[in-house]
């Protein structure tokens, strides 16, 4: 197996499955599919994948047309290939998605229990080829058990998914659980016919390299999620293009086993081209977000030459207390961590005027935290009651980038600072930080409260921040030279 290393504290490992040589190609027509879009296909489809599998592995390859189906079960050392020009359709009929109950329990038990492609417990499989995945998910109505995931694998080794084209699932596009060595590489995917339309969620994954996707989806983009008590581990996202209504590049929410040893490189991300939402907003909520909510602990985390337009809040980082089980049983989970996150190299933009929000809670602070070589261009226009807005910690609410709601009327989500909000952080290094506004805004660039051990260019400047540039605690005006961080700093 083809490795990828580099050195993030300890050894961080991105796993590059490498296939098996085909042994023979098997092809469903074979075995009575017809691919004209309208006759059920699943049995044919199933039957050379069986063939395939008990004859030592290969490729069955769906060419020609469209290929109706419901539940297809991979098979170890199979290779599922979609030719160009070819789309496998998933059927409309919710009865062709058999009820699949995971030996493997995590929380996603409470999600859907149905899946157009499906595996568990199973090595060296691939989807891959120039053709498509189409899930019709529009027709799918109601809550998460009747509409399926597209693809789901889960304790599978050596996963690989390459070049095809997903769109229109009914529900996640692909949820990887508690599976290693996995590579997703220049796959396409657009998700915008129902709710919870994720991209990808890739979940606690070890070794798992994600490198030149393009994707744009109604809820995040790619989201990295821990639903048992197994953390994603050795993880690279790198060279994607990402559009949401929701979070484009995202680990959290759900993050009972925490992440470790993540490498985010060289993505961009851009306002999606739909703008009907089911979920969020047309603009999206955040470009980057880094969330701990259910205990486990986040750690070594870098960011780099990452390129934001559109999202209203570029950066987001959360480490709250909602403290959910993944099993009914378990005590609940307390208070989790976040430690050595350096974001670098990040350029963004946007028009809404909200601000970035990096908070932890009461007794609970995120640690060691660098921003390096930030450029981050706002609207402006925030006024003398948005910097003095005062609002509640909301240690137990679902992470978001819009949770920080005022008491006063209208419940604005504007922050205190235009730029950067720093609440409850300890070993905080800023190098290199320009935020900037297109017109006047009282309020702070930077806000920083129950902060300690800050350095700015290599200088403590903590008291200089708290007193001049905590505009809360600051009665006068705030300087229209102050629109930006001062390079003197």
């Amino acid at each position: 197996m083809k490795k990828y290393g580099f050195i993030l504290g300890v050894i961080f490992i991105a796993g590059c499955a490498m296939m098996p040589s085909a042994k023979r190609v098997y092809a469903p027509v074979d075995y009575g599919a017809v691919a004209d879009g309208q006759t059920l296909c699943t049995a044919a489809i199933q039957k050379a994948i069986d063939e395939c599998a008990a004859n030592g592995g290969g490729v069955v390859r769906l060419s020609g047309g469209k290929f109706l189906s419901g539940t297809i079960f991979m098979k170890s050392n199979v290779t599922l290939e979609i030719a160009k020009g070819s789309t496998l359709l998933g059927s409309t009929n919710l009865a062709d998605y058999p009820v699949t109950v995971a030996a493997y329990r995590s929380y996603t038990d409470k999600y859907t229990n149905k899946s157009l492609i499906y595996g568990e417990n199973l090595s060296n499989i691939a989807i891959t080829g120039k053709g498509s995945y189409d899930g019709q998910g529009a027709d799918f109505k109601g809550p998460w058990k009747k509409r399926p995931y597209g693809i789901r694998f889960i304790s599978c080794t050596n996963v690989t998914m390459e070049n095809v084209t997903l769109k229109n699932s009914p529900m996640w596009m692909q949820h990887y659980l508690a599976c290693d060595d996995v590579t997703i590489r220049n796959i396409t995917v657009w998700n915008h016919c129902n709710k919870n339309n994720d991209m990808i969620d890739v979940d606690g994954c070890h070794n798992v390299l994600i490198s030149g996707c393009v994707g744009d989806t109604d809820d995040d983009g790619i989201t990295l999620k821990s639903t048992s008590a197994r953390a994603c581990e050795n993880v690279m996202i790198r060279d994607c293009t990402v559009s949401s209504h929701c979070n484009a590049i995202k680990a959290g929410t759900e993050s009972n086993g925490g992440f470790k040893n993540l490498k985010i490189l060289n993505n961009t991300v851009r306002s999606s081209a739909a703008k009907t939402c089911f979920t969020g907003m047309p603009e999206g909520d955040s470009g980057i977000a880094l969330e701990i909510v259910d205990g486990g602990t986040m750690e070594n985390v870098i960011v780099s030459d990452l390129v934001i337009t559109g999202p209203p809040s570029p950066i987001f980082i959360r480490l709250g207390n909602r403290g959910r089980k993944f099993k009914q049983d378990m005590a609940t989970p307390g208070v989790g961590t976040m430690r050595n996150i350096t974001l670098s190299n990040i350029k963004a933009t946007t028009d809404h005027p909200r601000g970035c929000a990096i908070a932890g809670i009461t007794g609970h602070r995120i640690e060691k935290l660098t921003l390096k070589n930030i450029e981050i261009t706002f609207p402006g226009g925030g006024t003398e009651g948005d910097r003095k807005r005062q609002f509640d910690e909301r240690a137990s609410k679902y992470p978001n980038p819009n949770m920080f709601r005022g008491k006063t009327k209208g419940r604005t989500d504007r922050l205190p600072a235009f730029g950067l909000f720093f609440w409850h952080v300890e070993d905080l290094s800023l190098e290199n930080v320009k935020l900037i506004t297109r017109k006047p805004d009282a309020r702070a660039a930077i806000v920083l409260e129950d902060a300690s051990n800050v350095l700015i260019d290599g200088k403590a400047e903590k008291k200089y921040m708290l007193e001049q540039l905590d505009s809360r605690r600051d009665s006068n005006p705030q300087p229209s030279d102050r629109q930006s961080l001062p390079q003197a700093l």
